[in-house]
């Protein structure tokens, strides 16, 4: 699976009284699948996933991928503490036709979570899921940082392909991209734009297929003697593409210089109420116009620091509710935003309307 471009972490979101809302997951997963973004993180960590049972995760991952376009790469996270309930997930998620799997490191027995003990993780989960494993490194939450020669094991295995690193290090990203860059490489299919084909292009493109074989009477088309037949369906024509292990950064604060070291480009809780703005750092980096992606760049980069890496989820939800997407509150134990904090984000979100 190519993974090219900017993905938004995209929040989960509920009632007053905390129920999902699933309706509104619809409205913004249908507005996402309409902007340029490359794809969708499902029940990341802005997704609030720690905060969802079983069944209502899901829900959720059901609820998005059938509001999704097809041609929008979905990747789902799944990650629990035991390999077995991540494998139940990632199964799930195989079942919905996503795209990837997205697995955090166990965090709870940490003082256990030694290197032998991840590695055997990620490859007991790789070795058995149907999707291919991005690896999820978010230490300020999990308290355990994937150290780069770990990420160097595992980007050998054949069902793990790439990372999302939210170490908040660009230093750290560069030596990852640096030393998997002997990781074998992989031949992915690619549309002749090269961009990612997904397993539901392919499902929907079928499906056209079948309506366009269905002949119509002459009688329900009111009258003429000659049968008629719908126009055939495009097929997507498409090409592969050699790809390596794919570094995503997690920081929004530093993308356009994370793509300069090597990075494939970025899962972002930014990019959940400002996709445009964050596409737009890619677009400049990829047209080869270094000083308007910096540019770009620092327009992000207070929204950056101060919303999405200091106010957290109920920051972003509320510059969600801004920008026209349904953000709503955070589930508890998480607090709603003070009057004075959303008078903040409204100023600092100002010009990143999209």
């Amino acid at each position: 699976m190519l993974l090219e471009g900017i993905f938004a972490a995209i929040t989960t979101p509920f009632y007053p009284d905390g129920r999902l809302y699933l309706r509104k997951l619809e409205h913004n997963v249908d507005r996402y699948s309409r902007s340029p973004l490359s794809g969708m993180v499902v029940l990341g960590s802005t997704g609030e996933a720690v905060m969802l049972g079983d069944d209502e995760s899901r829900e959720v991952l059901k609820t998005a991928r059938e509001a999704a376009a097809a041609e929008k790469v979905l990747l789902a996270g799944v990650g629990r503490e035991s390999v077995a309930e991540t494998l139940k997930l990632a199964r799930f998620a195989a079942d919905q036709r996503y795209d990837a799997v997205l697995v955090r490191t166990p965090n709870f027995y940490t003082p256990q979570m030694g290197d032998a003990a991840i590695l055997n993780y990620y490859r007991m989960v790789a070795d058995a899921s149907e999707l291919p494993v991005v690896l999820y490194n978010i230490p300020k939450f999990t308290k355990y940082n994937l150290s780069v020669e770990i990420v160097v094991e595992l980007a050998s295995h054949p069902n793990i392909i790439g990372l999302k690193d939210s170490s908040g290090s660009l230093d750290r990203i560069a030596a990852v991209v640096a030393a998997t860059r002997s990781a074998p490489r992989r031949k992915v299919t690619v549309t002749e734009v090269f961009a990612a084909v997904t397993a539901r292009m392919f499902e929907a493109q079928s499906a056209l297929g079948a309506m366009s074989s269905t002949f119509v009477s002459a009688e329900m088309l009111g009258g003429g003697g000659a049968l008629a037949m719908a126009p055939p369906a495009p097929t997507i024509k498409t090409r592969t593409k050699e790809v390596g292990f794919q570094v995503l950064s997690g920081s929004p604060d530093f993308l356009f210089e994370s793509l300069e070291a090597g990075a494939a480009g970025g899962i972002l809780a930014l990019a959940a109420f400002a996709p445009q703005a964050c596409e737009e750092i890619y677009t400049a980096w990829k047209d080869k116009d270094p000083e308007l992606a910096q540019e770009k760049q620092e327009r992000i980069r207070r929204a950056s620091l101060r919303v999405a890496g200091e106010l957290g989820i109920p920051g972003i939800k509320f510059a969600c509710d801004l920008n026209g997407y349904y953000g709503g509150p955070p589930r508890m134990p998480l607090l709603p935003l003070t009057a004075d904090l959303k008078a903040e984000i409204t100023e600092i979100t100002a010009t990143l309307k999209n």
